[in-house]
């Protein structure tokens, strides 16, 4: 995450997302995380969409055509229709006032009653008693003195704003976070591997959006544009859902999430639809998913999955959405890969079989802030037995020993790992793959079926070689064989004081 914005005549030189989430956690006082969570994104929504309207109202006023108030000249350029009491300028003015909650949530609702697409999605709740108004008073003003939009860059500033903001509430929630956030450097990782250019991009368990922000970035620095790819979700919790609408909303980013909140595989909003890319990381090893009721669904073509575990469904249920040249990342509990319970070591073995695994990542532990366990990515390419340089063929990716602890819980995939993982692929794809004992190998179809269809990356990439220090080895041995002395004689030493210790207080050995 980026510490400092370019300077602009309107804007404070950052360290803006730390102020203002400084600022939203002395709001907290004693709501939990999770429910003061939609009081901050939501104001960080409200001042960004206000700063839109503003920016083409000045410019309409400029012109002198009298269009100013004409909501068509907003709608035609993707910016939502702001009534006059609902301009930040009405809020900044009650900012220190005891009205503010309930100045808030008027502009919500009216913002909400003029933009269909909006209906039901504000948090309207900024009056409720528990909310300290001085320090809403105080997140207010900080907000008034940085213009969210800049010329150029409309949405950089408060999206990462909100992107940094959702990063440090899911650090908050801990176990909760993995039901809207997944780290920025495991989507990136996704993101770079599968290379979202162009097409329809497919998320069916979206969280509050993080896939899609990413592919429309990934789009933008290769020179494309947001028009080229279009975006289709689905998510079952009704607050995440909102939070991904505005997300998406912030980053202008036009996307089709449903209607409503639906649970993906009880009420398939895209049922009859098929994507180009499929980017997701469902829950890990769901058990109360519901497939004792979904036992003869059209969507398990390679086996039907266990009632207790919803690994397979989900991965089956994308491949289902995959187009026929389609290619498809999700993140995986590891189980996934070897596990030979209630049919999914066949399912597993079905879909090996039927040549559209790409390649498998294992990722190293401490990734998430809802598990400290190690996960995998399950790379699918349906067009892969159509390229001489991969059908019939895996690629074995061993990301283990990657990443950096950035606290004490927490590893971060830099830079260079996601590029050393991504460049990976893009050589397999080439033909091009220099195998690396340890981190990368490939394997074919008949080596796997050797290995009983485990997917294990590090039962094919092997161990590295050890550096070879130059040192003879008689002498290696004489130097660790007088070390491992020395190791003994203190071992012995610290025993003798110990019993003499005991035996002071009456304890003898």
């Amino acid at each position: 995450m980026a510490k400092t914005a370019k300077k602009n005549a309107n804007t404070q030189e950052i360290g803006f997302e730390e102020k203002i989430w400084d600022a939203a956690d002395r709001m907290r006082g004693h709501i939990d995380a999770s429910e003061y969570k939609n009081v901050v994104l939501g104001l960080i929504f409200l001042k960004y969409i206000s700063d839109r309207f503003e920016q083409k109202h000045r410019a309409l006023v400029e012109e002198g055509e009298g269009f100013e108030e004409d909501r068509d000249e907003y709608e035609a350029d993707g910016i939502f229709w702001v009534p006059k009491d609902s301009r930040w300028e009405t809020v900044a003015a009650a900012a220190h006032t005891p009205e503010i909650g309930k100045v808030i949530d008027n502009a919500m609702r009216q913002i909400e009653a003029e933009n269909d697409s909006l209906k039901g999605i504000l948090p309207k709740n900024f009056a409720r008693q528990e909310l300290d108004k001085r320090m809403l008073g105080d997140v207010v003003d900080l907000f008034t003195n940085v213009t969210m939009v800049s010329e150029g860059n409309t949405q950089d500033v408060l999206g990462r704003t909100y992107e940094y903001c959702l990063q440090k509430f899911a650090e908050k929630e801990g176990k909760n976070a993995g039901e809207f956030y997944t780290p920025t450097c495991v989507v990136r990782t996704l993101v770079e591997i599968i290379q979202p250019f162009h097409g329809r991009v497919y998320d069916p368990c979206c969280g509050s959006g993080g896939m899609f922000v990413q592919s429309a970035r990934f789009v933008e620095h290769h020179s494309g544009s947001l028009s080229d790819i279009s975006v289709f979700g689905q998510e079952s919790n009704p607050t995440t859902w909102k939070m991904a609408k505005m997300n998406l909303a912030i980053r202008g980013i036009d996307a089709d999430l449903g209607p409503h909140n639906a649970d993906t595989f009880f009420d398939d909003l895209h049922k009859d639809k098929r994507f180009d890319f499929v980017l997701a990381n469902p829950p890990f090893n769901l058990k109360d998913w519901g497939g004792d009721k979904l036992r003869d669904d059209p969507r398990w073509d390679y086996g039907t999955p266990p009632k207790n575990n919803a690994n397979f469904a989900w991965l089956q249920h994308m491949v289902h959405h995959l187009s026929d040249d389609g290619r498809m990342g999700m993140v995986l509990a590891n189980g996934s890969l070897s596990s030979q319970q209630s049919g999914e070591g066949d399912i597993r073995a079905n879909i090996v079989k039927s040549d559209i695994v790409e390649g498998i990542v294992a990722l190293p532990d401490k990734l998430f802030y809802s598990t400290g366990i190690p996960v995998c990515l399950w790379i699918i390419n349906k067009d892969k037995h159509n390229h001489a340089e991969e059908a019939g063929k895996v690629l074995f990716v061993d990301a283990r020993e990657l990443g950096t602890m950035v606290t004490r819980k927490l590893r971060e995939l830099k830079d260079d790992d996601i590029a050393r993982i991504a460049d990976a692929f893009t050589a397999f794809r080439k033909g091009e793959l220099e195998e690396e004992k340890g981190f990368c190998a490939v394997a074919t179809l008949d080596k796997i079926a050797k290995q009983d269809y485990i997917l294990t990356p590090g039962r094919y990439v092997g161990i590295a070689d050890v550096e070879d220090d130059d040192e003879p080895f008689d002498e290696k041995m004489k130097r660790l064989t007088g070390e491992l002395s020395k190791c003994f004689e203190e071992s012995n030493r610290l025993q003798e004081e110990i019993k003499k210790n005991l035996e002071a207080i009456g304890y003898g050995m």
